[in-house]
């Protein structure tokens, strides 16, 4: 490198381009090379209690995968009737449609041109589909043994959790996915539950947790953040008692990884930024910045 920067010719001045022979070598770069230098230029500094609110969305998943485990196993074994929970499913749904509704201020509703009659129409068509195929849903995997069925719903469940759509800008995300997984898991373990009626009530209670759940959560932490605080909070309490009445060591390792989540990660994050040490310079690949205006006139 040092020979490259000795010249050649004094008296010529070396210039960046390559459209004109240079008495110079090819990997000449004379003194100003290192003025360009420029560090951290797209570094974030985040907040704590930012970083806090914006790690609600993990919570909230973990959650409600929590409460569906718990759920379904309060059905299994006998101590929550199908009856109960599809009722109360209905009451909790009406309830989060009137809340959605009122807090979006019917804007979704005419930027979509739906109206509350089809909105009707279609959780109707979905409950009845449902209800007619419960039975397949009971025997659809009945040739299955039950330590692949769980093993094949943890895997889907995991999978739920990976890829679903927190608010990151990243390639693995894919919200379809994320739910197609997250009611195979649910048909998976409604396979197992008694009658084709538990069945039918668990895949209906995942659409609720897993589709409309995240739906209202999304809408509340734009639209009124303070509300939104209050719903995770109380949302991850309730899914740690229901653990507890199952499992006291399952609720103990489900409350350091919420802890760990919501406050110990974001405080690395907020450490690791003092150690990031990106270098940009005319080393840089190139970019091409078009002027599509001129173009548009």
């Amino acid at each position: 490198m040092g020979c490259a920067q000795m010249e050649v010719n004094p008296t010529r001045h070396w210039q960046k381009v390559l459209y004109e022979r240079q008495p110079f070598p090819d990997n000449y770069v004379d003194q100003r090379f290192l003025e360009e230098l420029r560090k951290n230029i797209h570094a974030r500094q985040y907040q704590y209690w930012a970083v806090v609110f914006e790690s609600g969305a993990v919570v909230q998943q973990l959650c409600s995968v929590c409460v569906f485990i718990v759920i379904w196993w309060y059905m299994d074994d006998g101590l929550l009737s199908p009856q109960w929970l599809f009722g109360a499913g209905l009451i909790s749904s009406l309830i989060g449609y009137i809340l959605f509704d009122a807090i979006d201020a019917g804007a979704g509703r005419k930027e979509n041109r739906r109206t509350r009659w089809a909105d009707l129409k279609s959780t109707l068509v979905f409950v009845a589909f449902t209800y007619g195929f419960s039975p397949v849903l009971k025997t659809l995997t009945e040739s299955i043994s039950t330590d692949t069925i769980y093993a094949m719903s943890v895997f889907m469940l995991l999978g739920h959790l990976i890829f679903f759509d927190y608010g990151a800008n990243a390639a693995i995300v894919s919200s379809t996915l994320s739910l197609n997984m997250a009611i195979f898991a649910s048909v998976c373990l409604a396979s197992r539950l008694p009658r084709s009626l538990h069945a039918f009530v668990m895949v209906t209670f995942a659409i609720q947790i897993f589709a409309l759940w995240p739906m209202l959560q999304k809408k509340l932490k734009a639209q009124t953040p303070r509300c939104y605080i209050t719903v995770t909070v109380v949302f991850a309490l309730s899914a740690l008692a229901g653990l507890l009445t199952i499992s006291s060591v399952g609720a103990v390792l489900f409350t350091l990884l919420l802890v760990s989540i919501s406050c110990l990660c974001p405080y690395y994050l907020i450490r690791l930024q003092l150690f990031k040490d990106n270098i940009h310079g005319p080393w840089d690949e190139a970019e091409i910045k078009e002027d599509l205006s001129r173009f548009l006139m």
